[in-house]
């Protein structure tokens, strides 16, 4: 009943849709009085918010936001649709290729997959509506590539997943590459395959493909800048995401787009979200002390470790766990219920939490589509003025795409962790 009661009351505040880290804390501090007493949750209540936020590596996180600030305030990012489709566009289903694929180079930049969903909505769906694109088909395009944001480094979601496993973030950012492309390859013959052959395509000169490269030659260096540092080994991501933000705040400036009150909104916004992030993970270790005292991972474990049950059929639940999760919970709040039960099963049974990393994000994507809670549908719905219904209908064929990738995947592993492996 000690454990059963806060396990309880956490999903009861979640329902109620109280704060992701009240509710942590509220639950925690109720399973730790109940399991240890008060002096033992006044000793973890003094110590968790200087413990949980004295790690180097959170420093990553405010660093890639401003840059991912700078790169929005210099304005490239809406004209970056328009380079890529000088190239793709002339394929079948070019433009809804072409939308995936700035999908991928804004991840590149950015780790957010609403706001990859909102700049997407603004400058593709337009288009793809005027190129005789069913709006459903659209918005489900839209809605999921905005989703590859939280693959490709640099990912505000994996390295929270790294601060909550104890994992190399280095690694888990470098893991996200071959997958966050392979989701773009996928997504892209999707579209490809479903889509009629037109007969008038809008063909480019070479001269106008040459010129559109400009547009994209900034977000791709700044990509291969950060990334190189990280995969070489030469800085580390802390240091690598200064480098960015530092190339991104330089860039704005050569630019001219950036300004004295532009420049106040990005350091707030990045205040407010880096201040968020830090209470919910002062909040997710008082709630991980209640998980360790009540030896919930380490009995799940040792039971999984000791029976008879095919390691394809625990992966096949883990799998349906999470999409069952993704249904009605956000991407933070699963990592945080999820990571400390989850990982010391995984690595019971022998696989390697930088693939556990991957996989969760990839099943994150596809409950970042899905109803109830689907952010990236409701922002591309209210974006574009596409009936809600009608978006999250578009989110079929995505969302069977990346199902594919989690089934590849998972089978082989080898696929994620054959990068990070090549490190220096």
């Amino acid at each position: 009943m000690d454990i059963v009661l806060p396990i309880a009351l956490l999903l009861i505040l979640l329902v109620l849709s109280i704060p992701v880290a009240l509710s942590l804390a509220l639950a925690g501090v109720a399973g730790i009085y109940l399991l240890k007493g008060m002096p033992s949750l006044i000793g973890i209540l003094s110590t968790a918010p200087k413990s949980s936020l004295a790690s180097y590596e959170l420093l990553t996180i405010p660093m890639f936001i401003l840059m991912a600030e700078f790169i929005g305030m210099s304005g490239i990012s809406s004209n970056l649709f328009r380079a890529v489709s000088v190239w793709a566009g002339r394929l079948k289903g070019g433009l809804g290729i072409s939308t995936v694929v700035t999908g991928a180079l804004f991840g590149a930049v950015s780790g957010s997959s609403t706001a990859a969903a909102a700049t997407l909505a603004r400058t593709s769906i337009p288009a793809m509506l005027e190129d005789g694109v069913e709006p459903r088909t659209a918005a489900g395009i839209v809605s999921m590539a905005g989703t590859i944001a939280m693959l490709i480094p640099p990912s505000v979601a994996l390295i929270f997943y790294g601060l909550l496993s104890g994992t190399n973030i280095s690694a888990l950012l470098i893991a996200g590459i071959v997958p966050g492309l392979f989701v773009t390859l996928v997504l892209s013959l999707t579209i490809w395959f479903t889509t009629p052959r037109r007969e008038n395509v809008v063909q480019h000169s070479w001269k106008e493909r040459l010129a559109s490269l400009r547009v994209a030659l900034p977000f791709l260096c700044l990509f291969g800048a950060v990334t190189g540092l990280i995969y070489t080994g030469v800085a580390t991501p802390v240091e690598s995401s200064a480098v960015g933000a530092l190339a991104a705040f330089v860039f704005a400036l050569v630019t001219r787009t950036c300004t004295f009150d532009g420049l106040k909104q990005a350091f707030a916004n990045t205040c407010a979200v880096t201040a968020m992030i830090g209470l919910i993970i002062v909040c997710a270790q008082i709630f991980g002390y209640f998980i360790t005292m009540s030896g919930i991972a380490r009995n799940l474990a040792s039971a999984v470790g000791g029976s008879d049950v095919p390691l394809a059929l625990v992966l096949g639940a883990i799998v349906l766990i999470y999409l069952f999760l993704g249904l009605f919970l956000d991407l933070i709040s699963i990592l945080i219920l999820t990571v400390p039960v989850m990982l010391p099963v995984v690595q019971h049974l022998g696989l390697d939490p930088i693939w556990f990393g991957i996989v969760i994000i990839l099943l994150a994507e596809i409950g970042i589509v899905t109803p109830p809670v689907g952010m990236n549908v409701f922002v591309v719905s209210s974006v574009s003025g596409i009936p809600l219904r009608d978006c999250f209908a578009g989110v079929l064929r995505p969302i069977l795409a990346v199902l594919i990738v989690v089934i590849v995947l998972v089978v082989w592993p080898e696929i994620t962790l054959w990068l990070p492996n090549t490190m220096k």
